[in-house]
């Protein structure tokens, strides 16, 4: 029988089929083998008489991220918040450079218009559009959570962005039955508590898996070559053999074609000053 992990707590993965969610065992070869379960993986189970089941096998992972340990994740849905906490755009970039990376799709949600200025949220446009697809909601009162909803159909997606941008609010306006736990804001930091404990799925009306993960704010990308960054930019992408030199980093070489194209506004400043923090990262680890 086939299924899907959709959470796993204490040793127990709660293993989703077509009609009933079976609580699991691993098999001890698994961690004989150094493998762990991941929720978002598709697995074959096996059930007793007496109403136990266990992992069989796990099924070839798409992609599979350490932090937080999910896998098989199709798009990311990269959470900000319009204001309060106000948006950090370098961490935002490691989200969605970590999704291309992973050959996941990424859409952004920005979240709490209801409280932001139009500036603001005009702002955080600007830098992204014509790059991924931007939806912005009122987790709070419910608006534009049904565009987002369109937007997810079939496939697994995971809420991803630092905390206390209202993914767990998001969740419940999407699927009230989740009752995700929400967090106060910190009055001191304007940062949420992490709220959500363990990573897990749960399904909307459109068939979408939807993960549910543990608030954290970055991903790392060190394990990321500094060749291989400028095709983790779409805009960066796009102009690949359009540089004098074939080797261009597109930090101060003569003849880049990155360079004029930030000047001109075809791609945003931010984005590009966010590459060359990415690309300076990399390249200082990889010097130890």
């Amino acid at each position: 029988m086939q299924g899907v992990i959709i959470k796993g707590i204490a040793g127990f993965y709660y293993v989703k089929t077509k009609d009933t969610v079976f609580q699991c065992k691993a098999r001890g070869v698994f961690k004989k083998d150094g493998v762990i379960p991941l929720v978002g993986d598709m697995v074959e189970i096996e059930t007793s008489d007496r109403g136990s089941a266990v992992i069989n096998a796990i099924g070839k992972r798409e992609n599979e991220f350490k932090r937080p340990q999910i896998a098989n994740v199709d798009c990311f849905v990269v959470v900000i918040a319009a204001s309060k906490p106000e948006p950090n755009f370098s961490v935002i970039d490691r989200f969605l450079v970590t999704a291309e990376n992973n050959g996941a799709k990424a859409v952004i949600c920005v979240n709490k218009i209801d409280i932001a200025e139009k500036s603001k949220i005009q702002n955080i446009k600007k830098i992204y559009e014509n790059v991924y697809p931007i939806v912005c909601v009122s987790a709070l009162s419910g608006y534009g959570v049904d565009e987002l909803i369109k937007l997810m159909r079939n496939g697994k997606y995971a809420l991803a962005g630092p905390s206390g941008v209202g993914k767990s609010t998001l969740l419940n306006a999407i699927k009230p039955e989740a009752s995700a736990e929400i967090g106060e804001i910190s009055r001191k930091t304007s940062r949420g508590k992490h709220t959500t404990r363990h990573a897990e799925i749960f399904e909307i009306a459109s068939g979408a898996l939807i993960y549910d993960t543990p608030g954290f704010t970055s991903f790392d990308v060190i394990d990321i070559d500094s060749d291989e960054l400028q095709h983790l930019y779409p805009e960066i992408a796009a102009l690949y053999g359009k540089c004098k030199f074939r080797n261009c980093m597109h930090i101060k070489e003569a003849g880049c074609a990155v360079i004029p194209a930030v000047t001109a506004g075809e791609m945003h400043g931010l984005r590009y000053a966010s590459y060359k923090e990415i690309f300076e990262e990399i390249t200082a680890n990889r010097e130890f």
